[in-house]
Parts: C-alpha cells; structure tokens; sequence
C-alpha cells in the first residue's frame, strides 16, 4: 500500500507544480496587472507558461502528427495509422499511406521501451515513409495495463517481436533503435532455430547495449553499482488509485525521467532558463526548436517492474546475450543460429548512452553469419539522438540503410539448402543433366 501512496504522491506533486504554473500564468495576464508596468509580471507569466507546458505534457502521449507524403505526380496522400495486431503490453501499428502503391521496402521498426513513448521515433518513421511501408511498434504504458493482463518481461518482449514479425512475412527489413537491439537479435536468433522461414531479409541494429560492458557508460556503471534489492526497493512502485492499472508495479515514467535530466541537468536548467527569458520578450512560439523537442522528451511512460528488473540483471548485470546464454520461454537462443539474416551495426561516436562498440559486439555473436552479410557504420561526431533522428540521420545513416536494404532485398538461401542442391546436381545422370 505504501507503493500505491508514494505513486500517488509523486503524481500528486507534478499536479500541483502544473497548477502553480497555470496560476502564475493566469495571476500575471489579469487585465488589472497591465495598469502599471511592471517587468515582474511578464516574467511570471513567462515562467507560468513554460512551466505549465512542462509538467503537463509529463502525462500526455504525444499524437504521432505524421505529414501527409506527396506523390511523384504532385497529389498528397493521407497518412492513416493502422493496429495490425492487438496485444495488452503493445501494438504493431502501420502507417498507411493511403492511395499509394505498397512499396517494396517493408520495414519493421522497433521502438524502445525505455520510458518514452513510440512516437520518440517519430522523426525516423516520417524520413523512412518516402521510401518504406513502415510498421513500428507501439508499446503501451503500464499504468492503463489492468493487473489481469498479466507481467512481461524481457522474454515477453522478445516473443511480441517473434509475433510481429511472423504477422508481416519474411520479405521485412527490421530496424531497432537502442533498448531493443540485442532483445530484437535475440528475437531474429530465436526465429532462426524455431521457424527459419519467418525470419526478416536483413537487421540494423541502432546504439543498442548489446555487450554494455564492451565500452561503460554512466548507464552501465550503475548497473553495476546497486543490487537488484537496491533497485526494487528504490525504484519500483505500485500504480495509484486513479488508473487502470492500478496495483501494478512498475518503474515510474517520472523516476525515469529524473533520471534522464539528472544526466544533463545544467544543459536543460539553461534550456528551461533560455525559454522562460524568449517567451518574456515574446519570441518564444508554440512550435518552436524548444517545445518540439520538450513535448517530447518530457512525456514519459511507466514500465513494468519485471522488464524493468530483467533488463538490468539479464542484459547489464549479467550480460546474458553478450555472453550468448540467453533464454526465452526455457530455451537457450543461440545468436549463432542466425544464417542468412544481413545485419548492420549502426553507432555514434559521441554516444554518451550506448557508447561505441557496445552495439558492434553484435557483429561477434553472429558465428554462423559469413562476413560479407554483415556491416558496421561508425557516425562521426553524432550522439545518441543524432543516430535515429536528426541531420545526421537523414542525410548519412539514412541512405546507408537504405542501400543496405537494397543489397538484401532478395530473399536469402539457406546454406544447408545451397549445400543439397549443388549434390543433386552432381549426382543428377549424364543425359539428365543434359536436359
């Protein structure tokens, strides 16, 4: 019960931060306020503004707002988001294009489940629509998930993958971005051993902790710097009274998001600061760079408390994939078994998260891949963000990935299937062969 209550506390306390924002805001555009002029008040409607806008974007899932995509003869077609398949932790949505042809790069993307919405990966989703038929998965936040429906953990994770890529046929071409890159590898390893025919073209994995211990970050020292008690004790609530889900444990989206200003608290004070002086002096917009980003980055989501525990133990504390001694529903996933998949590794190299090398370590673990199936990319001077999302998404990773699509859109044969053929024909009769 106590869980239930500091929820409630935590949720109550971002309430009544956004309320003293709406009522600074209301206090100084009072009409009676403009009788004098008195700097004071433009400064405390400006603060009442941007901190309103915060604190209440904290609790919103931001609309995917996807532009409508312009035809070669000039005409704009309708973007619909369509759920390909239901399920209680999350959906495979597909943005469907409508009056166009299907085009021939079907792409899978794998958003993170990491305390953010799907639609962090919105950016990437509108460069990929020109040239792809995007699906994404969109994963639904744990508070609004009733107590019935069960748990889910990193092994249910990587079985909603192995569904949602059985759903969309073996001519897909996959994309994970960060959390799940070795959760996606493991889910194309476990297609390779259980059904072959399922699995996707080709894979890029985008600054995901494949091996966390390849390069430590901050994220990976305090993996290892608490005990797996430490962590539930300190981290994991159970959800309040006023939602769906209540009862749940999970790992608050707001905790989380703490953690992610903690990171980079003098660049966001100066961020904060910067737009509270640009909205005094009127400069400030309703789309500008800062709310864009902010709208964003701030709308967080709960996770529950086993993926949130099994991600830390399984892939940070005991590096389970890395060390290739990963399980999924009591069997042992071999990323060796991976064969015929094309796989590319894609890092920034000032990636303060997923740090160089950590995603490349893929490269290693894929022993039954030959080499000329497997790339790696290196983006100079790009951080974490700037690897899915940016300038240097769209004009050098992206068209990188594109090529590599291109380069195995054909469908793969099997080794062992090639190995057969070539003694059939061998061993075919003279005047047979002859035909």
């Amino acid at each position: 019960m106590k869980y239930m209550m500091t929820y409630d506390m935590m949720e109550s306390m971002r309430n009544t931060n956004q309320w003293l924002g709406s009522t600074a805001r209301a206090f100084a555009s009072y009409p009676a306020m403009a009788m004098t002029a008195n700097p004071f008040m433009d400064w405390l409607g400006a603060w009442g503004e941007v901190t309103e806008r915060a604190f209440s974007r904290m609790v919103v899932k931001p609309d995917w707002n996807i532009p409508s995509q312009t035809a070669a003869d000039g005409t704009d077609h309708i973007v619909h988001i369509e759920t390909v398949l239901e399920k209680s932790f999350g959906n495979l949505i597909h943005f469907k294009v409508g009056g166009r042809e299907p085009k021939k790069r079907r792409v899978l993307l794998v958003a993170p489940m990491s305390g953010h919405y799907a639609t962090l990966v919105k950016k990437t989703v509108i460069s990929l629509l020109p040239d792809c038929d995007v699906y994404t998965t969109d994963w639904h936040n744990a508070r609004d998930i009733p107590v019935s429906s069960g748990k889910f953990d990193i092994e249910d994770y990587t079985l909603y993958l192995v569904d949602f890529m059985k759903e969309l046929g073996s001519d897909l071409h996959v994309i994970a971005v960060c959390q799940p890159a070795p959760l996606t590898m493991a889910a194309v390893a476990y297609l390779a051993a259980e059904d072959p025919s399922a699995q996707p073209r080709s894979m890029t994995l985008i600054g995901g902790p494949i091996d966390p211990d390849a390069n430590p970050t901050s994220v990976t020292e305090f993996g290892h710097s608490v005990s797996m008690g430490q962590l539930e004790q300190l981290m994991i609530q159970q959800v309040g009274f006023k939602f769906k889900g209540v009862g749940r444990k999970v790992y608050p989206g707001l905790l989380q998001l703490s953690s992610f200003i903690s990171m980079n608290r003098e660049a966001h004070t100066n961020a904060f600061r910067d737009q509270i002086i640009a909205t005094a002096k009127g400069e400030a917009s309703e789309h500008d760079k800062h709310n864009e980003f902010y709208d964003e980055y701030l709308a967080v989501m709960d996770m529950p408390a086993e993926f949130y525990l099994s991600t830390v133990e399984r892939v940070f504390k005991n590096r389970d994939i890395a060390r290739n001694d990963f399980t999924v529903a009591g069997k042992k996933v071999d990323i060796g078994a991976i064969t015929t998949v094309a796989v590319k590794v894609v890092e920034g190299e000032k990636d303060d998260i997923s740090a160089p090398g950590q995603c490349l370590a893929a490269l290693a673990l894929m022993t039954g891949l030959p080499d000329s199936k497997k790339a790696a990319h290196l983006e100079p001077g790009a951080g974490h963000f700037g690897i899915f999302a940016g300038g240097k998404w769209r004009k050098n990773i992206r068209p990188l990935v594109l090529k590599f699509i291109d380069d195995n859109a054909d469908a793969p044969q099997p080794a062992k299937a090639a190995k057969a053929k070539a003694s059939n024909v061998t061993a075919m009769p003279a005047k047979t062969a002859a035909k």
